[in-house]
């Protein structure tokens, strides 16, 4: 897991239109990353929702909002569009930035455990370095609790 402070993970990975997202192009800015487990189930929609309606906020403070999950990018852009997401998702389908940020744990559900991706936002202060990381995030409300973060920026 990581600790604030800590430099943020580098990326290059395919977001739902297949273009290729680099961590470099947000070298000197601050910026949202958030993991979340499965494109369009309930939580994973709720999350998603909640930062649309509050990207132009995020914009106005010039931070952008990246999604990460192990889902391919067709699945992305069909989550995308089905609810009219406007928030990046990216590709990480052989798990190398989940495992990066420590978000690919063991999960129990049911009495069966598995290996899946926790629920975690990661707020990058424009010199590259973590100022929140926060795991097991429960989706509703969560997007305006960022927000307030990155606010007292």
């Amino acid at each position: 897991m990581l600790n604030i402070g800590d430099p943020a993970p580098g990326f290059v990975l395919p977001d739902a239109d297949m273009a290729m997202a680099d961590s470099g192009s947000l070298d000197g800015k601050p910026y949202v990353i958030y993991f979340y487990p499965k494109d369009d189930t309930p939580g994973c929609t709720m999350e998603g929702l909640e930062f649309t309606e509050l990207m132009s906020d995020f914009e106005d403070l010039g931070v952008a909002v990246i999604g990460v999950s192990k889902d391919t990018c067709a699945s992305h852009a069909a989550f995308r569009d089905k609810y009219g997401l406007n928030v990046r998702l990216l590709a990480d389908v052989e798990g190398q930035l989940c495992e990066a940020y420590g978000v690919w744990q063991e999960k129990e559900k049911n009495g069966e455990k598995r290996m899946g991706i926790v629920r975690s936002t990661f707020v990058v202060e424009a010199d590259g370095r973590l100022r929140h990381a926060i795991y097991d995030v429960k989706p509703k409300g969560h997007a305006e609790q960022v927000l307030e973060l990155v606010r007292a920026l």
